[in-house]
């Protein structure tokens, strides 16, 4: 029954969806699933499958499983869309999980054109985030610009699909009929394409030795049998070789092809949430000279930062990367920036939350944990009191970001999904002490 149910937390009928929470949740109450205690573990950057999850996670299931792990708190990110952000915050208050929602996109940063930043192979092209929407409720311009950036998607991934197409045939695909039914609301994204052309070369290619030298002779490599048919190895194999870089497929995105940096801020301001700046591993040109990049970003409004932890480090070997993760959470914590962490699940064999007990990590949980209860903090407060860590409450309020983040901490710390509503009875007439005082 319970994995009957489980399995219903990834249909793409909501209803279905939320039938299968509050089943579940009943079980809880009437103890036929224990679930444990809060740990210190977080996932703040998890795609759900509106955008893309390796292993087709609704917004509902990554709250139920999340809970069932026992996370201090979930967020999601999806690419382009606020699509699953509703479902999301409903199902941790219903589950009691502290919970934020984020966007990620793609922005030109004009300043850094000639540099690569954090998206590997395209100059000036950087993966940005904004983080603890309060609303999925957007003026008319706000929302005309979030609907732009999933149909700019659209068009792009149709443009790629038909030149990868005439390279892979016999193996090709149609958009509307192969590869949006693999959506729930019509946003799919390049790892869409490359799932859809593994399954369907296994259904034209049937026999393994077949399918292995179809992918051998159409990627340049030598394709193991064991990698088939739709494994990680095999799948950014072909997003390497025909959507990326020097794949046949691949157009270089130059000025216009991405929303500017501060355009992406300024929507996310707009929008109550928190522009943040991505970072990947420290190892590209353009974060090689992160000070500049964080000035350029700040100056936009980024105030906030996100890092993948788990492709930053090896465990028990000090290599530049791990170097890396450190200096830049040194520089982040010198700003006073909050640091988001989490794992994407945006491919197969990534981990439902990063390994927080290793030695690498452990030392950095209580930053870490600072930047989960600040976002919380701001997410909910703006939902319940209009006021959050950004705009002009926060900026006539505290003579300082230490004192900000402070407060927010404290604020994240203190309250439970169960208690978000006492929050309502503040305004932005209301002081940090008011607000502090009422939590104790």
């Amino acid at each position: 029954m319970i994995e009957k149910l489980e399995q219903q937390l990834d249909s793409f009928n909501r209803e279905e969806r939320s039938a299968a929470l509050k089943a579940l949740w009943q079980m809880v109450q009437d103890h036929q699933i224990d679930l444990p205690d809060p740990s210190g573990h977080i996932n703040l950057h998890c795609h759900t499958f509106f955008s893309f999850n390796s292993y087709g996670y609704s917004p509902s299931k990554f709250a139920w499983l999340a809970k069932k792990q026992g996370l201090a708190m979930g967020a999601i990110v999806d690419f382009d869309v606020l699509d699953g952000m509703d479902e999301f915050l409903a199902a941790a208050r219903l589950l009691n999980l502290k919970a934020f929602s984020g966007m990620e996109t793609r922005a030109f940063v004009p300043q850094f054109a000639d540099k690569e930043i954090n998206s590997p192979g395209e100059p000036g092209i950087t993966y940005h985030m904004g983080v603890g929407f309060p609303t999925t409720t957007l003026s008319a311009e706000n929302d005309t610009f979030l609907k732009s950036l999933k149909t700019t998607v659209g068009h792009r991934n149709i443009d790629l699909m038909n030149r990868v197409n005439d390279f892979l045939a016999p193996v090709v695909l149609d958009y509307e009929q192969d590869v949006l039914p693999l959506t729930p609301a019509g946003n799919a994204i390049e790892r869409h394409l490359c799932l859809v052309y593994a399954r369907k070369a296994k259904a034209m290619f049937s026999d393994n030795a077949d399918l292995a030298t179809y992918w051998s002779d159409k990627l340049g490599e030598t394709i193991d049998i064991g990698d088939l048919p739709e494994s990680a190895t095999l799948l950014n194999l072909v997003r390497a070789k025909t959507m990326k870089r020097g794949g046949v497929g691949y157009v270089q995105p130059g000025e216009g092809s991405f929303p500017y940096m501060d355009r992406i801020n300024e929507f996310v301001l707009a929008a109550g949430a928190i522009p943040t700046l991505a970072w990947l591993n420290g190892q590209t040109q353009g974060e090689q000279q992160i000070e500049s990049l964080l000035d350029i970003a700040m100056a936009t409004g980024v105030a906030a930062v996100n890092i993948i932890p788990d492709r930053n480090f090896t465990p028990g070997v000090d290599d530049d990367l791990v170097k890396n993760l450190y200096h830049f959470v040194k520089v982040a914590e010198e700003r006073h920036l909050p640091i988001i962490v989490g794992t994407e699940m945006n491919s197969p064999g990534q981990k439902f939350s990063d390994d927080f007990d290793s030695e690498e990590l452990s030392k950095l949980m209580p930053v870490f944990m600072k930047g989960a209860y600040i976002v919380y903090a701001h997410s909910v407060l703006k939902q319940q009191a209009g006021i959050g860590y950004i705009g002009e409450w926060a900026d006539k309020t505290f003579d300082s970001v230490p004192a900000k983040n402070a407060f927010f901490e404290k604020i994240g710390q203190a309250i439970e999904p169960a208690t978000e509503e006492t929050l309502s009875q503040f305004s932005d007439r209301s002081t940090p002490e008011e607000i502090l005082k009422s939590l104790k």
